[in-house]
């Protein structure tokens, strides 16, 4: 990220996200290769990517969603949300890593919520004593919600998503 000043930034993608028939992939571009050495070992990856799809300018002016969950409150603030519409498009998920191609630049994931071509900005290593909460606290409309995203692979995402 190169600051150009105080109110403008300017992201380099380092690879785009593949998702063709179930399979899901980063290809990281050559210059970003050497960034995989040490990857070897960790089971779980942050992946920062971007929400293509919502760059119009409606888009990014959200600042509000009606309903964006079936069982939630009426209104909540984008940040209270994982909608796509936001001020700035970045997502943020947390994959399975299933195999690591370094000298490709091919990263083989379990599973990512993203589509295919949507660009990656970063890749950070999942570490439990950074990023794993013990007891966290969530609002009760989603507190049935699956307490790990292991667990999330049976649950029905598309009955609690207005979005």
């Amino acid at each position: 990220m190169t600051v150009q000043n105080a109110t403008h930034l300017t992201l380099s993608p380092i690879g785009v996200v593949r998702a063709e028939g179930g399979a899901f992939r980063l290809e990281v571009a050559p210059p970003y290769r050497p960034a995989l050495a040490g990857l070897e070992g960790f089971s779980h990856l942050q992946i920062l990517w971007w929400f293509s799809g919502c760059e119009d300018a409606r888009s990014r002016a959200s600042r509000t969603e009606e309903a964006p969950y079936r069982h939630g409150p009426a209104l909540l603030g984008t940040f209270a949300t994982r909608s796509p519409r936001r001020p700035n498009p970045i997502a943020l998920s947390c994959a399975g890593v299933l195999e690591i191609d370094r000298e490709r630049g091919v990263l083989v994931l379990d599973y990512l919520d993203a589509e295919d071509g949507s660009p990656v900005l970063d890749i950070k290593p999942y570490l439990p004593s950074l990023d794993r909460v013990a007891a966290p606290d969530v609002p009760g409309w989603c507190a049935h919600w699956p307490a790990s995203v292991e667990e999330s692979g049976d649950f029905d995402w598309g009955a609690e998503f207005s979005f």
